[in-house]
């Protein structure tokens, strides 16, 4: 048997619900943020991710999935989704819109890692990106539109991370520091972070190693050599945080995995778990440079939704999902004729144009059979359709839920069901009305 690729997941009825509930959330904050949905494509060329994520990256030169198509172009399955929408926001000349251009994304990215929990080969992400302005309370907007997306969820006891990982001037220096330090312990990093050393090694401090870790210990912090300009600019994120109320430590040996961060970044993960975030982001004021446009600087952040699910369910938080009013149609009594068949099919075409999610049996069930389907399927009501019912033109409609149920004429059903649907109250069922 074919099975899925390592890495992917299918989501299945029973699940799906529970995703849907949250990307409705996602629409909905991002709405009140002022945030616009932007749809790109699952997969760009390789340039594009090489340039705007950088060469030293490990997600570039570990992770994508790249392949060649058909006339010999290099192409990668998305593995972020921000260096598509500044490519989007770059040829759609949305540079040229009033500024800031606010938008959001949901959808799936693909990167080759270890498969584990909440680290799928194929996962999705939630994120917004804001371009044009280089205002401090930008960089507080996108931290307070994250919280508060998960916030709403349910999620508590949020653990928000904030630093300046500088501008390229200042990052310069800190970087040269750091090295020097690391140089002590050269020989005790993993494989990794020793490759890392001379290509980024602002990379070590992002390293999941514990024992690389333990080596940080009295390394230098980068605020120490952040110059005026990025200094200031913390300062004025960290005092609108305040204003928010939302409870932040200041991280700082925070990095983020992607080269084009400058100044802010901050991360977001549920208490006590300090290797796998939720959420996170930064600013990049030289990125669409990079890509080939303007000087134009954009902040944003990103959400791994199957983490935020897994989240969800390590908590305990129960999803208020919403089920809407169903209706089984079944049919009692033999048919040689096919006319109950037939008024079933038409009932149910009728009831469907009228927006009412409606099933009918297709196995030639017994109505036993077909009652207990419609328990199964959770079905509110079902219209049982006899032959006597048919002569007089009427039907029985049972309340599922109370297993009552009475006759009503054909011509009414509509009319009734339609008021039940309405007030969703269960004091709307008469059991004596016919």
């Amino acid at each position: 048997m074919i099975k899925a690729p390592r890495g992917t997941r299918d989501l299945l009825p029973g699940e799906i619900e529970k995703w849907h509930y949250v990307e409705k959330v996602a629409r909905n904050v991002s709405e009140i943020y002022g945030y616009q949905e932007i749809r790109t494509p699952i997969f760009e060329h390789t340039e594009l991710f090489q340039r705007g994520i950088g060469d030293t990256t490990d997600v570039v030169q570990k992770e994508m999935y790249t392949f060649e198509d058909r006339g010999d172009r290099s192409i990668t399955l998305r593995p972020e989704g921000t260096a598509g929408v500044v490519r989007a926001y770059l040829e759609n000349h949305l540079n040229n819109k009033p500024q800031p251009v606010k938008v959001y994304y949901l959808g799936p990215m693909f990167r080759y890692d270890r498969p584990q929990a909440g680290r799928m080969r194929q996962f999705h992400q939630l994120g917004i990106e804001a371009f044009g302005s280089h205002d401090p309370a930008l960089d507080t907007e996108v931290i307070s539109y994250t919280y508060d997306f998960l916030q709403r969820l349910g999620l508590l006891d949020l653990r928000v991370l904030v630093n300046s990982v500088g501008c390229p001037e200042c990052r310069a220096l800190y970087s040269k520091a750091l090295k020097d330090f690391m140089k002590m312990f050269q020989d005790a990093l993993c494989e990794n972070c020793r490759d890392r050393l001379d290509r980024n090694p602002l990379r070590i401090l992002d390293c999941k190693e514990q024992s690389c870790q333990e080596l940080l210990d009295g390394a230098p912090g980068i605020h120490a050599y952040l110059c005026k300009g990025c200094r200031e600019h913390l300062q004025q994120v960290l005092g609108y945080l305040e204003l928010t109320a939302i409870p932040f430590e200041v991280a700082e040996h925070l990095v983020r995995g992607l080269d084009y961060y400058t100044q802010t970044v901050f991360e977001i993960l549920p208490a006590g778990n300090d290797q796998d975030s939720l959420a996170g982001g930064g600013r990049y004021s030289n990125l669409v440079e990079i890509c080939g446009g303007p000087a134009i600087p954009g902040m944003g952040v990103a959400l791994g939704l199957e983490r935020v699910l897994l989240a969800l369910e390590s908590q305990g938080v129960e999803l208020p999902l919403e089920k809407r009013e169903s209706i089984y149609i079944a049919t009692a009594g033999e048919d040689p004729s096919g006319n109950l068949h037939r008024e079933a099919v038409r009932l149910l075409l009728e009831l469907r144009r009228c927006d009412y999610p409606a099933e009918k049996d297709l196995l030639g069930r017994s109505l036993k059979s077909q009652m207990k389907q419609a328990g199964r399927i959770g079905a509110s009501y079902v219209i049982i359709l006899g032959t006597d019912e048919l002569e007089r033109g009427t039907v029985l409609l049972r309340n599922m839920k109370k297993g009552e149920q009475f006759e009503i004429s054909r011509e009414r059903l509509l009319e009734y069901l339609k008021a039940i649907v309405q007030t969703r109250e269960a004091g709307m069922w008469k059991a004596s009305e016919n």
